[in-house]
C-alpha cells in the first residue's frame, strides 16, 4: 500500500474518530438566579430548577410525565389503616461527601423540616408526620396522625429532599446531596457550575459538566443563544422570539405544559379586599386573552381557578369572571366604591409579571382601580410579598404541583382563612377512591372560583429553545426543575 493510501486511510480515521466524538458539557439559560442552593431552606423555583434530581434526591421524584417514581426510597409499604408508611432505602448510597446514607439522615432531614425553628418554605407538607421511627440502616417508618394520599407526590416536592447532618448547615451556599452531579462552583450574578458524580449510585448521567448560566434581561438571552454563547434555555423569557427560533435550523422551540397556575394574587387582610364584590369586580375587570396575547404572544391557556388545565380533575370555570367591565364597576359601586380605589400591583421579574402587569394595570385603570406599579426582584419580593404580606396586587406564577391546598392555609400571603376549605383538602388526602378525590377536587375549585379568592389568569406554558442536537430536556414541567439526568448530546 502506498504512503499516499496509507496517509488517506489515517486522515479519514481521524475524521471518523471526531465524528463520533460527543459533547459532554452542556451551558443552560436560566432567567433568574438562585438566591441559596438548599431546596429545604428557600421558597424561590431558581433552587430547584439547579438543584432537583441532579445535586438532592427525596424519597420519591416526578418524573418527566408528572408521575411518580422511586428515588432514594426503593419501595415502600403501607399499614391498613393508612396511618403507617414503611420506606424500604436504597442500599450503598453516599453523600457527595462520601458519607453514608443511611434511614437516620431521613430522620433528621423531615425533624429538621418540622421543628419550630425551620425555615422550609413548605413546612405543611410536614405537618401530618407524627413520627419518623428508623428501624434499621435501609428500613424508616413514617408515622402520620391521618391517612394522606398524596404523600408520595409530598415526598417528591424538593423541599422534602433528604440532607445529611454534616452538610445542612452549609448547603445554602455549598450544597452536598446524593445526586448524579456535585456542586463544583457558583460565581455570583453569572453562573453556577455542577459535575458529574463518578460515585453515582443510579444511571450516570452522559453529561460531564453542567453550566447554569443567569441572564436576566430577554434582549440578552435572545443574543446569548444566538450567538452560542447558551446551548439550550428551557423556560425562554421572551416568547416574542421564538418565531425566529422556529426558522432557525440550529434551533428546537420546546413547547409544553407547566403547573404554574398564574394569578391575579390579593391581599385579604388589606381592605377592600376582604369584600368578595370588590374582588369579584376584579375578576371581571380582567381580559385574559389580552394578557396572554400581549404578554406572552399567544402562549399560555386562560383558568377559572388555581388547578392545572391538563390535570384530569380540571374543571372549566372561566365563565364565572368573564371579561365583563360595566358588572366590575358595577359591583364597585355597590361596594361602596363608586370612584374606585388606590392599591399597589408588585411585581415580580419574570416577564409574565412585568409584561402581564402592565396590561393589567391598564385594564383595572378602566374601571377606576388605580393599581401602581412597583417593580422588585425576587429576593424583595420573598420578603415583602410571601413573608410579609406587605402588597395590596401582585401577580405571580404558582409552579408547585397540585398546589390548591394552599388555599385551605391560614398563614399563606393570601391572607385567607376558610374552614369549609381546610375540610375539603383533610378529605381529599383521606381517601384513596380516584372518584372521590375528583369530587373532592371539583368543589374545592368551585370554592376559590365562587368566593373570587383571586383573579386566575393562565396556565404558564413551558417556552423553551434548544439546540437540535441536544436530547432528554424535559417537555413539560410537572414541577420546576432543570433535570439533567438523561440529557446528552446526538452528535
Amino acid at each position: 500500500m502506498s504512503r499516499k493510501i496509507l496517509a488517506l486511510a489515517a486522515a479519514f480515521a481521524l475524521l471518523a474518530g471526531g465524528a463520533q466524538a460527543q459533547r459532554m458539557d452542556i451551558t443552560i439559560g436560566m432567567q433568574l438566579e438562585p438566591p441559596i442552593l438548599d431546596p429545604t431552606a428557600g421558597a424561590a423555583a431558581a433552587i430547584d430548577e439547579v438543584t432537583y434530581a441532579n445535586v438532592f434526591e427525596g424519597l420519591t421524584r416526578f418524573a418527566p410525565d408528572g408521575t411518580i417514581l422511586p428515588g432514594l426510597a426503593a419501595s415502600w409499604e403501607i399499614a391498613p389503616d393508612g396511618l403507617s408508611w414503611v420506606f424500604n432505602l436504597r442500599e450503598g448510597i453516599v453523600f457527595h461527601d462520601g458519607s453514608p446514607f443511611t434511614a437516620e439522615d431521613v430522620a433528621y432531614s423531615f425533624e429538621r423540616a418540622m421543628a419550630d425553628d425551620s425555615v422550609n418554605a413548605q413546612k405543611q407538607l410536614f405537618e401530618s408526620i407524627n413520627s419518623v421511627n428508623v428501624i434499621d440502616d435501609v428500613t424508616v417508618e413514617i408515622g402520620l396522625d391521618a391517612p394522606k394520599s398524596s404523600l408520595l407526590t409530598d415526598l417528591a416536592w424538593g423541599d422534602m429532599a433528604i440532607v445529611s447532618p454534616a452538610s445542612s448547615a452549609t448547603n445554602a451556599t455549598s450544597p452536598i446531596g446524593t445526586g448524579p452531579f456535585i456542586f463544583s462552583d457558583w460565581v455570583q450574578g453569572d453562573r453556577i457550575e455542577l459535575v458529574r458524580n463518578e460515585n453515582y449510585w443510579g444511571e450516570a448521567p452522559k453529561l460531564e459538566k453542567v453550566t447554569f448560566k443567569f441572564i436576566s434581561d430577554p434582549t440578552a438571552a435572545f443574543a446569548a443563544m444566538m450567538a452560542g454563547d447558551l446551548d439550550a434555555f428551557p423556560v425562554y423569557p421572551a416568547p416574542e422570539n421564538l418565531m425566529q427560533f422556529e426558522a432557525d435550523p440550529r434551533f428546537s422551540v420546546i413547547v409544553g405544559t407547566t403547573e404554574g397556575e398564574t394569578i391575579l394574587a390579593m391581599n385579604h387582610g388589606r381592605e377592600p379586599f376582604d369584600d368578595i364584590r370588590v374582588r369579584e369586580a376584579i375578576a371581571h375587570a380582567i381580559d385574559r386573552k389580552a394578557i396572554i396575547d400581549g404578554a406572552m404572544f399567544g402562549y399560555g391557556t386562560p383558568i377559572g381557578t388555581h388547578f392545572a388545565p391538563h390535570n384530569p380533575a380540571y374543571e372549566d370555570l372561566t365563565a364565572l369572571s368573564v371579561y365583563d367591565p360595566e358588572q366590575s364597576k358595577a359591583l364597585l359601586a355597590e361596594a361602596g366604591l363608586p370612584d374606585g380605589f388606590e392599591t399597589t400591583l408588585v411585581l415580580p421579574p419574570p416577564s409574565y409579571a412585568r409584561r402581564g402587569g402592565e396590561i393589567v394595570a391598564a385594564q383595572l385603570r378602566a374601571v377606576g382601580i388605580d393599581a401602581r406599579i412597583v417593580n422588585v426582584e425576587w429576593a424583595q419580593w420573598l420578603e415583602q410579598v410571601f413573608k410579609g404580606r406587605d402588597y395590596g396586587l401582585t401577580i405571580v406564577s404558582h409552579t408547585e404541583p397540585m398546589d390548591i391546598w394552599i388555599y385551605a392555609r391560614d398563614d399563606y400571603y393570601f391572607n385567607y382563612h376558610d374552614p369549609v376549605m381546610q375540610a375539603l383538602m383533610k378529605g381529599y388526602d383521606a381517601t384513596a377512591n380516584v372518584e372521590d378525590q375528583t369530587e373532592i377536587l371539583h368543589a374545592a375549585e368551585e370554592r376559590i372560583a365562587e368566593r373570587y379568592v383571586n383573579a386566575y389568569l393562565f396556565q404558564l406554558a413551558k417556552t423553551g429553545v434548544a439546540d437540535t442536537r441536544i436530547r432528554g430536556l424535559w417537555e413539560n414541567g410537572p414541577t420546576q426543575a432543570n433535570d439533567m439526568t438523561g440529557v446528552y448530546w446526538a452528535e
